[in-house]
């Protein structure tokens, strides 16, 4: 699997030239690469932004899962990523709440932070309890997901837990590993991270905790479970993020694997490892969301 992304992969991201272009690069892969498992429901809600409503099997009536698919923010979508969110509502018993935040082919910052906030208001209006929800993302999207808890924990209206697949959680790429495991990563082409930064800032500063949110405050963290690969650029992202959340309190877990590659957990049902490491978040889910609620 790091062959083919290092060998294929890699060079196609290397080789876009426009946000347009890697959107709908993006969305063509994922029809032809990621699987579904069968029998999901996949549902669609307009509104600001559009929710990708996603459920496999009976799900519990008033627990929702609100993930921020990633993209490095010109790609992705609810849709793209639906395969691995179907699973992960099967494996959890959760309905999967996926906002389509809008990309830098819309709008730069902060318009995937407002739509990521407006995501969680539009749940909690339909009546799902902040202690009933969870929050997931993966890559740019664990990092606005991480960015929206630090906004949740100051209003005082945390979720019952939250899970990150690599997080990308400091745009100001000051992390050692961003260099270090430049020979390592074998997807995300770093050469290239720099530009997107840029574009997506549009003249705001990297170390804003709504765009690098291991510059955020946390007000008594909820829960917080982090996956991400031994040899990723973004893995000091990951380390310090969950260095971070211990310092305010809170209880974080991180889960380094092996030679994985960026969010791996996508490949459900090409790798074992994917699988496995929906597991793990799953029984981090179901277990945090039976201490909330006791």
């Amino acid at each position: 699997m790091s062959l083919m992304m290092r060998v294929i992969a890699r060079p196609k991201l290397t080789r876009l030239t426009t946000p347009v272009a890697a959107a709908r690069q993006f969305e063509r892969t994922a029809r032809r690469v990621f699987r579904r498992p069968p029998f999901m429901c996949h549902l669609t809600e307009s509104g600001t932004p559009t929710l990708q409503w996603l459920s496999v099997g009976k799900c519990h009536a008033r627990r929702a899962l609100l993930y921020l698919h990633g993209g490095a923010y010109v790609a992705g979508s609810g849709t793209s990523h639906s395969g691995m969110l179907g699973r992960l509502s099967k494996l959890t018993g959760l309905r999967v709440a996926a906002p389509d935040y809008r990309l830098l082919k819309d709008a730069p910052f902060p318009a995937a932070f407002e739509d990521a906030v407006a995501a969680w208001d539009h749940l909690i209006a339909r009546g799902y309890d902040p202690e009933n929800i969870v929050l997931g993302g993966d890559s740019a999207g664990g990092g606005l997901m991480l960015a929206l808890l630090a906004h949740l924990t100051e209003r005082g209206t945390s979720p019952a837990c939250a899970f990150a697949f690599s997080p990308w959680t400091d745009l100001t790429l000051s992390g050692e590993s961003m260099q270090a495991f430049v020979e390592t990563e074998v997807l995300l082409p770093v050469e290239r991270m720099g530009e997107a930064v840029q574009l997506y800032m549009d003249g705001a500063q990297a170390n804003d905790p709504r765009i690098s949110p291991l510059f955020a405050r946390y007000v008594a963290p909820p829960p917080v479970f982090i996956q991400v690969g031994s040899g990723e650029v973004l893995l000091d992202d990951a380390r310090r993020m969950a260095a971070l959340l211990h310092d305010a309190g809170g209880a974080c877990q991180l889960d380094i694997w092996e030679d994985a590659p960026h969010v791996w957990q996508i490949m459900d049902g090409w790798i074992p490892e994917a699988r496995a490491a929906l597991r793990d978040t799953a029984v981090f889910v179901q277990t945090s969301l039976d201490n909330a609620n006791r």
